[in-house]
């Protein structure tokens, strides 16, 4: 039988869950709980304003950047391709 959370724990699990950028699977195990567990809770929360206005800002900034960030990655992996393949010193 699990072990009984409180509402603050519950509270805080989802609002991580939805501002983190972490997928469900990740903070439930993380946290020490099962992922339909989990799942329940920010499906019960919905009716409350757990995740605050700021909060809801920072994780779309966080999101952009992650986006800007493997695309950055991307580019990059693209442009060492690019060089070695055009670098008469490192043919393989």
């Amino acid at each position: 039988m699990g072990r009984y959370k409180s509402e603050e724990f519950r509270q805080e699990a989802v609002r991580i869950a939805l501002t983190s950028g972490l997928t469900r699977r990740q903070v439930a195990s993380d946290l020490g709980i099962g992922m339909s567990t989990l799942n329940k809770w920010v499906t019960s929360h919905k009716e409350i304003d757990v995740v605050s206005v700021d909060d809801q800002r920072l994780a779309a900034e966080n999101e952009r950047l992650r986006r800007e960030i493997r695309i950055l990655k991307e580019e990059r992996d693209i442009l060492k391709l690019s060089r070695l393949e055009n670098d008469p010193v490192n043919h393989f």
